[in-house]
């Protein structure tokens, strides 16, 4: 179902290395002058370079991004609160308590998780990669139809 464009959308992922920095990377090539767009962890982890290769495949840079842990937000103002991951639902869940904003749950594979081949590991990106990319899509409209 497609919504309205929200003012600031947060990506949430476990640690903020893999799902939330796609999504983030994604939402802000698609919607980047519309929305201001952040994303982090329930705790900070190591940048994953699996990540940047399969961004570059579609053309997005992320090598300047640094992963980083909810603690570590400088500004907590967003309207919607994504997130990728069980552990990360549940931290979004415990900032409607003292926020108004709106969560929704995104449940998303770790590529993480697949062994094999460097191809078949980066099969396994891709696809979580394109599905973080359609889900976006289907939220939030396409962008050549919102006139973007």
């Amino acid at each position: 179902m497609q919504g309205e464009l929200p003012g600031a959308v947060l990506f949430i992922c476990t640690q903020n290395v893999i799902r939330s920095p796609i999504a983030e990377a994604l939402m802000r090539h698609f919607y980047g002058h519309k929305v201001y767009v952040a994303s982090c962890g329930v705790r900070g982890g190591e940048a994953d370079p699996f990540v940047a290769a399969v961004l570059e495949d579609i053309g997005i840079s992320q090598r300047a991004f640094v992963p980083r842990g909810i603690d570590d937000l400088e500004d907590t103002s967003f309207d919607l609160v994504v997130s990728l991951s069980p552990e990360a639902h549940h931290r979004a869940m415990e900032m409607t308590r003292t926020m108004a904003i709106d969560v929704e749950y995104w449940p998303t594979l770790d590529p993480s998780v697949v062994s094999g081949s460097r191809e078949q590991i980066m099969d396994s990106y891709r696809a979580v990669r394109d599905a973080i990319k359609d889900r976006i899509r289907a939220r939030f409209g396409d962008v050549a139809a919102r006139g973007i």
